[in-house]
């Protein structure tokens, strides 16, 4: 990885000198009903991963559940990130609300407070100044200490932290993010009563739209099947977390070009199902052009491979490989 104090070509790229605007127009085109239809995906999977733990109970069936819930938690945040581009749906609101409340809040998320995060992170990425920053600096690290990391993402010390995080943030003690930087808010004024309120005023609808879930597992008759989405949560979804993050913008160069200071994956089905869900491995593709849905971005992935701007991607083995070679 460079030195983090220089950067290189400062000039990003321009997508005139890309893609036609032809080219553009049509990779750009977004539909209602394919954003419908990703949304029934994911719970669909997250669907099927319950029946098979109710039907076929069982620590195999258990662990498999687990992990294709935590993949669609992962894949459900990342409709949220394609509804803050408003690229899920052609329609403004289904954008704003149906992709709030179907995708964002049952993962403890908030699509208004994210797009103003992530906009940031696109206008900045590859500077000192990207508010994500924190998720990818540090990189290459020693095998142990990437290790020791991964551990605790998957025994739920991560997912625990994490958990801290949110209440704080929720109840206004720190600014909102998704990095792992810490921004206290001042505190002078505030009476004890005020944090409980800041918590219901922030996290109502992660409240309510779990409420939903656990009621309508219930109704199913199986009400403690909402345990393993609490658990898929704090782990192994951090796990998957970190995994797709490292594997963005983890190991590359410092540099204002998008070419250069993101990474495209490869991807096949079993890490589509977990740590790339709904083609976030196209990652150099969304970053060059972000009004592109999620579908159309292996379409535009080849095209970039026919102008000869991109090679081959890593696989996540690679780039973990790379990235614990400190």
């Amino acid at each position: 990885m460079d030195d983090t104090s220089t950067l290189t070509d400062p000039s990003p790229r321009k997508l005139s000198e890309l893609f036609t605007k032809e080219e553009i127009t049509a990779l750009a085109e977004r539909s209602d009903l394919r954003g419908a239809l990703a949304i029934l995906g994911n719970w669909g999977l997250v669907a099927a991963a319950f029946v098979l733990v109710a039907q076929a109970p069982g620590p195999i069936t258990f662990v498999i559940g687990l992990c294709v819930i935590a993949g669609r938690q992962l894949g459900l945040a990342i409709l949220q990130h394609e509804g803050s581009h408003r690229t899920l749906f052609r329609t403004k609101w289904l954008n704003d609300v149906l992709t709030d409340f179907l995708c964002a809040r049952p993962v403890w998320q908030h699509l208004g407070k994210y797009r103003a995060h992530h906009l940031r992170h696109h206008a900045k990425a590859g500077t000192d100044q990207d508010p994500d920053m924190s998720l990818h600096v540090g990189f290459p690290t020693k095998r142990a200490s990437m290790r020791r990391k991964l551990v605790r993402d998957l025994v739920g010390i991560t997912g625990l932290k994490t958990l801290v995080a949110f209440v704080m943030m929720d109840t206004e003690v720190i600014r909102w993010t998704v990095s792992t930087d810490i921004e206290w808010l001042p505190r002078e004024g505030r009476t004890w009563y005020s944090y409980p309120i800041a918590f219901l005023r922030n996290a109502w609808g992660m409240l309510v739209t779990n409420a939903v879930l656990f009621g309508i597992l219930a109704a199913c008759g199986h009400p403690a099947l909402y345990g393993m989405w609490v658990l898929a949560f704090f782990t192994p979804h951090p796990l998957f977390v970190r995994i797709r993050s490292i594997a963005e913008h983890g190991c590359v160069t410092r540099s204002t070009d998008v070419l250069t200071n993101t990474r495209t994956t490869r991807a096949g089905l079993l890490l589509r199902l977990t740590v790339a869900p709904n083609r976030v491995n196209y990652h150099v593709e969304h970053h060059l052009l972000a009004a592109v849905p999620f579908y159309r971005l292996p379409k535009m992935h080849r095209m970039l491979r026919q102008k000869g701007l991109l090679g081959a991607p890593p696989s996540y083995w690679d780039v973990l490989r790379l990235a614990s070679s400190g």
